[in-house]
This record gives structure tokens, sequence and C-alpha cells, in this order.
């Protein structure tokens, strides 16, 4: 309780003016977590992971963690500079990591806080999916070893869905940490809110109770009711492996910030806590009373704490310059260096041998389990693949299987999650079976490839967005050797996760230097579908990408990984299975990790034009980040009179228009497939090598939507603007696509009209 209160008290003095978000009012929360952590290191855990907001960030890093008290004051230093690239965070956002020993137990012990924005219960889901990947990686099979402890703000676990959604995680068999226990700091406000506007039930914690929960509501002025109750619910957690929570009835001493004035919106409440004692000074009353402490002993220990802090003041002042890697919440060690050296800027080929590939298909195909009775449907489907691996070609489905089920041999651990993903939305994946006579029999034949292959998980999720995709955030963050994706089942429905996007996978590495190889799978395509289930956004993915549009970068040998080295995340648009195969095995054997958005199709899954032959994935082959025109118009490039540049699905309605037109001499088209980092070397090489086309960008979303904002600067700049990139697509729009079939194919056939009409670009003059 001294070193909780004096530490606030330490910071109110340096800093009067800085924000912190202090703890004034609910001190009891740091013995409540050092409780917790005593109770459950007792009980044989050695690795706790922990997600909270701001207030009392500081306090916990500080008193649970232990991290050095100079590195917290250093950031309060105005003119500390940057030793890290990235933009950083404010010091109440970031996370920790660190490994002592628990001097209650005298066992070691492993705590981190993870990064969290300023989206208060963000962080939920992502510390149970780093619980769960740390607790898969172990082996620990029942979560005795590794877990969870969530601390929440009353108004925020009332208010937020997200804490709904990472409780109906709590007791998923893919998704479970056996038991999470969260700490409510019950300030009984929110920022300025009342609980009477703030919520409509009795008491903050009731959305525990969807899980039955226990729910122990504490007063927190009272320390030793605090520390039973902790124990108990440390208790509860190693008997039962269930969630259980612990409400901290406490007050906020001050307002939402230390700049803020409470007394404009709650002025009774403050009155009130004006005259409240605070609690350290009122239980050191009480145990001097009880003859438990003398009042030198007391004095004593505070005049020890302050002591500690000063000297720490001190050594703050030497530090100028700021590393966020001390900061990092799950540090990948020897992972950037290979013999103590850097890693160098290279990716190897991506193509595998034709004897693997025809062994991964001949698993694809097939039942490797005995006395299995599968669906007479999926019989016909297995054979179809088994008939392509003949033929040497795979569809979207086979080529999907080559990358998984190399990656597996190779010790890579794949996880699949998502809405659906064991059979795939549309019906083309399959890949878990199900015994048609008996229930819950399930082959998964992913996991018979090799003897010593690395698990695979695949794993329908619940029907939720944010919540799965920030637990498979948390999941990738663990270790850089595994392939995590998650996969929307329509791309549109990323949108109820847009705050993972915006806030983690985004911006991550530039926040909090932390990188993530997490995959992002978004069906995407205008097929007549409605307008909500046509579109994946890309134009949002596309806006965020942080490379410049004006810079035509110098194309050095190593331009390719490099340039990725440098990006935010990879956002591609695959058309053929081929280049999808080699997309998702680059993103392991890159030497580093970045977020991969892959647009992902739906008709072209069964299209017979988009199959890919073995000889496109054989050794020496890599992925491909634009296709050049590779038919008739190669023969005379300088008679050319229109390149057409397009991504995705929408080349196959144009090769289709431009035979039956009868231009495939005069007429070319590339397709991007990699559209951020953008490709400027190839797409240069693709305009010189027809110099005297016509440039045009021709896509199938609406003007304002999908890729022509971003890709128009970019080219231009390639050209250095020596011609105009004419438009060919639909017009802009407020929806991303019509409801009615009919005015779909008519846009359709608009827009191929004015690919193809040589006058048609007059009116944009």
């Amino acid at each position: 309780m001294v070193r909780s209160t004096r530490f606030e008290e330490f910071l109110q003095k340096k800093w009067s003016a800085e924000k912190r978000f202090g703890l004034e009012g609910c001190e009891s929360l740091i013995p409540a977590l050092k409780t917790i952590i005593d109770k459950s290191s007792e009980n044989g855990v050695e690795n706790v992971i922990m997600g909270m907001p701001h207030r009392g960030r500081l306090n916990v890093l500080a008193n649970v963690i232990r991290k050095e008290l100079e590195q917290i004051f250093c950031q309060f230093d105005s003119k500390l500079e940057a030793a890290d690239e990235g933009s950083g965070d404010v010091k109440y956002h970031l996370g920790m990591y660190h490994r002592r020993i628990n001097r209650v137990t005298d066992r070691n012990i492993t705590l981190s806080l993870m990064a969290n924005p300023s989206h208060l219960e963000a962080v939920d889901p992502v510390v149970q999916g780093k619980t769960k990947a740390e607790q898969f990686y172990c082996g620990d099979n029942e979560g005795k070893r590794v877990m969870s402890v969530l601390i929440h703000g009353d108004a925020a676990f009332a208010g937020q869905g997200i804490v709904y959604e990472t409780f109906h995680l709590s007791d998923l068999q893919s998704y479970t940490t056996h038991g999470t226990v969260h700490v409510v700091a019950n300030n009984q406000i929110g920022f300025t809110t009342d609980p009477r506007m703030a919520r409509s039930s009795p008491y903050p914690t009731d959305v525990a109770r969807v899980v039955n929960a226990p729910i122990f509501h504490v007063n927190a002025d009272d320390p030793e009711a605090v520390i039973y109750v902790c124990k108990v619910a440390a208790e509860w957690r190693a008997t039962f492996h269930k969630d259980v929570v612990v409400d901290l009835v406490c007050y906020r001493r001050m307002g939402h910030n230390e700049m803020d004035e409470p007394m404009f919106t709650q002025p009774l409440m403050y009155k009130q806590i004006k005259k409240q004692k605070p609690v350290l000074q009122k239980y050191a009353e009480k145990l001097i009373a009880e003859g438990a402490v003398s009042r030198q002993e007391y004095e004593e220990e505070i005049a020890k704490y302050d002591k500690i802090c000063e000297e720490a003041y001190n050594r703050s002042k030497d530090e100028k310059i700021l590393h966020i890697k001390h900061w990092l919440d799950s540090p990948w060690p020897g992972f950037f260096t290979l013999d103590g050296q850097p890693k160098s800027m290279s990716c190897p080929s991506t193509g595998l041998t034709e004897e693997n590939l025809a062994h991964i298909g001949g698993v694809a195909s097939s039942v490797p389990v005995e006395d299995f009775t599968i669906h007479g449907g999926l019989s016909r489907v297995l054979k179809s693949r088994g008939e392509m691996v003949r033929q040497r070609s795979v569809d979207w489905a086979l080529g999907e299987y080559m990358a998984f089920g190399s990656l597996l041999q190779e010790g890579i651990h794949i996880r699949l999650s998502g809405q659906d993903v064991e059979r795939g939305t549309f019906s083309h994946r399959h890949h878990v079976l199900h015994d048609q006579n008996v229930d819950k029999r399930i082959c998964i034949p992913m996991n018979h490839i090799a003897p010593d292959q690395a698990p695979y998980t695949v794993c329908n999720s619940s029907l939720s967005e944010y919540g799965v995709l920030g637990f498979e955030l948390g999941f990738a963050m663990a270790s850089p050797n595994a392939l995590i994706l998650w996969e929307a089942q329509f791309g549109d429905f990323h949108n109820t996760a847009q705050c993972i996007i915006d806030q983690f996978i985004c911006p991550g590495q530039a926040k909090w230097v932390r990188q993530n190889g997490i995959v992002l799978l978004l069906p995407h395509g205008m097929e007549g579908m409605g307008p909500e289930h046509s579109s994946a956004r890309p134009e949002r993915f596309l806006q965020m990408c942080n490379d410049d549009p004006d810079v035509m970068p110098s194309l050095s040998e190593d331009f390719a990984v490099r340039q990725l080295y440098d990006c935010n995340w990879i956002v591609v648009n695959c058309s053929s299975p081929g280049n999808y195969f080699h997309v998702l095995r680059r993103q392991i054997l890159l030497p580093y990790r970045k977020p991969l958005i892959v647009f992902t199709p739906k008709s072209l899954l069964r299209h017979p034009e988009a199959r890919s032959s073995f000889d496109e994935m054989l050794p020496g082959t890599h992925f491909q980040r634009l296709i050049p025109e590779g038919g008739a118009a190669c023969e005379r490039p300088e008679e050319v009179k229109r390149l057409i540049f397009c991504t995705g699905k929408v080349y196959y309605e144009l090769t289709k228009e431009r035979k039956s037109r009868g231009m495939e001499a005069t007429v070319a088209i590339a397709r991007i497939e990699q559209l951020s980092p953008f490709p400027f070397d190839q797409v240069k090489a693709e305009s010189d090598r027809f110099s005297n086309a016509d440039l045009v960008w021709c896509q199938e979303e609406h003007k304002n939507q999908g890729y022509y904002d971003y890709v128009k600067p970019r080219i231009r700049t390639t050209i250095q603007r020596a011609k105009p990139v004419w438009y060919a697509g639909r017009g802009p729009a407020a929806a991303p696509a019509t409801g009615n079939k009919a005015a779909h194919l008519m846009e359709l056939q608009r827009f191929l009209d004015n690919a193809f009409g040589l006058d048609a670009f007059e009116d944009q003059q």
C-alpha cells in the first residue's frame, strides 16, 4: 500500500502538469494484483499475461511488474530522443515483459503487460490470444502454467461489447485460456458519466454472469478484505479453470486525468471524495491502533520508498535516449539474427519439388483414416482434386493446401480461425471431414502429411469478428515461427473488427516496435451479391499504407524485400492459385514479419481458368508482384494501343471481353498482384515495353472505392507523369455494390465497353 500510494504522490510532486492517469482512490489495486500473482505462482503458474486500460498502468508497471523506476521517470522528459524507428506512443499505453523471482514463492515468474491503445477493452481478446499461444507452445493444455489477468474500468466493462465477445470465447475449445481473473477498478463513474446513464444493469460486472462467473464485490478501502477476495479468486481459477471477477468498489480522487476538473459534472460526489481519508492513512491508523505496527515503522517504510524513488529520479536524468525496445511485451529472442549477425535482406525461392507437390496433393484428395464415411458430394470433391494433381494443376483450395502442407512439413505451426473456416464459406476448403455416421468423429488430413510435422489448428470461431481477430492477433504475437490466419466470412465483415485493424495491426510496429505476421483473408469481388457481400473495402487498407505515392524509390538489387521491410503491411489481390501459394509461403520465409492482407476470391474458387500449373510452383519460382502480359500483344509491343493495369478477378472478365472483340494484338493487360508496397519497378518495365500505348487502370469497384485513388498517383510517378492514366470502372457510389443482378450486369458491360472502346476516354479529358 505504501508503494502504491507514494509512487503516485511522487509523480504528482515532480510532474504536476503531466497526465499520468494515476491510481488515487484505488490504491489497493496493486496489492490485489500482487496477491493474485503470488497465489497463482504458489499453484504452479510460471507466466502471467496482463491487459489493462491506462488508469494505474504506470503504478502496475512499477510495483507489480517491477519495471526500473528510472525507465518510467525518463518517459516524462519532453526532450527525450527516440532511439527506435516508428512514431512511438504515450507512456501509459506501452507494454512490458519481465522475468524475475517471485519473492513470496521463490519461483521464477514471467510477467507481461500488453501494450494497449485508448480503446479501453480492445486488449482483452489480444491478451487471451497470446495466453492461448503461450499455453500451446509449452504444452500447457490445462492452463496450469500460463494464465491471464485482465483489469477493467467499470464503465468500459459494462459498455463495450468486446467484453461480452471475449467472455464467450472463454469456454470454447480452440479459444479457452482455462480461466481468467478479471479485476474491475470500479470508480463508480466513467469520465464524466454517472452509472445511472452508463448502464442498465445494477452492477457493471453483470455482463460476466453470462458464463456464470463468480463475482466478488469488495470495498477497496478495506485492503485486508481485498486481499482475502483475491486469494479466493486465484484459488477458484486454479481449481476450476473458469473465469472469476473481483469488483474493487473504489473512487477516483482526481478527475479523468490529473488536468481534469471533476467538480463541473459531479459536484456532490467530489465534495464527498475531498473529505475521504486516503486508504493508506486509514489502514495505517487501524494497524497502529491495533498495535500491529508502530508509527515509527510506518514512517520508516514511507521514507524508504521515497528514497528509492528519489534515487531513481536522479538516475533517470542520465537517460537521454528512449529505447522503446525496453517496453516490448512479446520479445522474439534469436529471430532477427543468424549466427549472431542480423539476417540478410533476401527471401529464398518459395517453390517446392514436384514430388512434394504430388505428395501433399495426394493427402488433400484422400481420407487418411480407416472406416470413415464421408458425404457423397465430398467424395466427388476429393476425386476431382486427385484428378487435378494427376494433371499437375491446382485450383485455389489446392494451392492453399500446398502452402499449408509444406509449411507444416517445415515445422511451422499453422492456425486458421474465423467463421466457418473448416469447410470454408463457399464450400471449397473442406479441411475437416465429418464421419456421416458417428457424431463428433472428424478427420483433419492436413495433420497426416508427415510423421514429424508441426500441428495444424483449424477452428470455426464464435460469430464475432472484433473478439476473434483480436484473439488471433494476440496468438501471432507469441512466436514468429507460426502462420496465423483469420478469415472473414465475407471480406466486408471485417468492419466490425475495425478497431483491431486500426489500432493494433496497421500501426502496431510504429507505435510499439512490435512486428506481427498475422494474415487476413478477405473474400472480395463484385458478383451481383449485393452491397454486404461484395467489397472487402480495399480502399481502407490502401489508405493506411505508409509508402509515398510521389517518390520513385531507388531500384537496388534487394529492392523487393527491402520495400516489404519498410512498409507497415502488405496488401495483395492474387488472381492465380499459384501466386496465392507463393505469398503464403513467403510470409514465413521472409527474414521479418509484417501483417498480410489478402483479398481472396469467391467465383474464382471454381473458375476453370483460375488454375495454376505445378510449373509455376517448382523450385526457383517466387511470388509475382506483377504478372505481365504474355500473349499476342507481346509479339509487336510497339503496335499495342492500350495497356490496361488491373488486379484480381476483373482480369478474367477483361481477357474474355478482349477475345470476343478480337483485340488481343492491340490491347495488353497486366495484373498488379501486390498493391502495397507498390511494384514501381515492374510497372515501369511493363509501361516501357508498350511505350506507344495509352495507360488505363481498370477495376470493377466504384471509382471512389477499390484501388484507383491509390494506384493512379503511383503509376504517374513511375512514368514521370509522361501521360495520363485513364480510368475504366464503375462510377462513384455511396454503397459498395448494387443489390440488383440486372443492374450489376449492366454496370459490368458498361465498364468493359469503357475499357476497350477506343474513344471512351475523351469525356475524361
